[in-house]
């Protein structure tokens, strides 16, 4: 047995038997200040023009060999052949393998690695690739700074079922136990990834399961992929952590939670909308406009209601109008009177009679 597979079967036994908060106890990088997953605080990136779009190299080109699932006892996990890369980095990287990660379908429950704004999602993807311009193999790039590239792809739940990725789930009960695989037909890798390769965050990291080295520049896509909730239930309960004569262990809540970013920088290729950032005294000019505004405002509203009740006192308060002053009976008034009335009539038209009431 080689050192990379001694590797990989002391690393499972410290994540099946330990758990991640003693790896570094076994593997001194996993304590180191360069760790991933972590946390994106969009507010706090920074926008590289320079990052462009990323091109797969290859993803389409599977011809008909077939391809392999295995479960290694934390993740399942594709391999890939070795025309398969990515275009947009600095450096040529070669396809190794892909895996998923995910949590134990509670509700709130985590299962992406990495967050948005402390958000996580119910799976995450990782595309794994080795600097092959550098360096011979994954084996010898993995150690490296500059070694590894990884593509992550947050995974959300819905209502429809995403054909792509049944590609591998409707093979997930013929490797259910540590240690078994089996052939698959060969697919389109690409139509796992979003459709929008060009907006992501960039920043360099680690490897988030044991031996935890800080050689990997990550790729965290800003759109995420959908797939059903019946996809994802059999992600979450199809699959076991121990071999098939053993106990069994479902193989539920596989991420590593993130990590402290201490003092990288996490790069964005687009540049975020732009906010106003204003200063203290602009702020106080802003809060003593406000505050004579309003009075202003009460100002004309006090001035609009004493008007209002000015015009139209007698309607709104009847209770107040003077009582009416009793008419006095003057000689020859009402003569007067009389003959005003008769004078406003038309000669000679005989007035209407009065109706009476039914």
């Amino acid at each position: 047995m080689d050192n990379h597979h001694r590797c990989r079967r002391d690393v499972l036994d410290v994540h099946r038997f330990s758990g991640p908060i003693k790896w570094a106890e076994y593997f001194p990088d996993c304590g180191g200040k360069a760790q991933s997953p972590v946390d994106v605080a969009t507010v706090q990136t920074q926008y590289d023009p320079s990052l462009d779009p990323l091109t797969p190299l290859g993803y389409g080109q599977h011809g008909n060999k077939p391809f392999s699932l295995y479960n290694n006892g934390h993740t399942v996990m594709v391999p890939l052949p070795d025309w398969m890369g990515v275009e947009g980095l600095p450096w040529q990287f070669t396809a190794v393998q892909m895996h998923l990660h995910w949590g134990n379908g509670a509700p709130g429950a985590g299962g992406s690695e990495h967050t948005i704004n402390s958000q996580n999602t119910a799976a995450e993807l990782h595309v794994v690739h080795y600097n092959s311009e550098l360096y011979p193999n994954m084996s010898v790039a993995m150690t490296q700074q500059d070694g590894l590239a990884v593509l992550g792809v947050l995974i959300e739940t819905g209502e429809e079922a995403n054909p792509a990725y049944w590609n591998i789930l409707n093979y997930l009960g013929r490797v259910r136990h540590a240690g078994q695989s089996v052939s698959i037909p060969a697919f389109d890798v690409q139509s796992l990834l979003p459709s929008d390769l060009g907006r992501y965050y960039r920043y360099n990291g680690s490897l988030t399961t044991p031996p935890c080295f800080q050689s990997v520049l990550w790729t965290l896509f800003t759109e995420t992929v959908k797939i059903s909730h019946t996809q994802m239930m059999k992600l979450e309960t199809v699959l076991y952590a121990s071999k098939e004569d053993a106990d069994r262990v479902v193989m539920q809540d596989n991420y590593r939670t993130p990590q402290p970013l201490n003092d990288r920088t996490i790069l964005s290729s687009f540049p975020l909308e732009s906010v106003k950032v204003y200063t203290a005294g602009e702020i106080t000019a802003i809060v003593i406009g406000a505050l004579c505004g309003c009075v202003g405002l009460a100002v004309i509203i006090r001035f609009i209601v004493k008007t209002i009740r000015s015009t139209s006192s007698w309607d709104v308060l009847p209770s107040v109008r003077p009582a009416p002053v009793p008419r006095t009976k003057e000689p020859g008034k009402e003569l007067k009177q009389d003959v005003a009335l008769n004078t406003t009539s038309e000669p000679g038209k005989k007035e209407d009679p009065v109706p009476t009431s039914a």
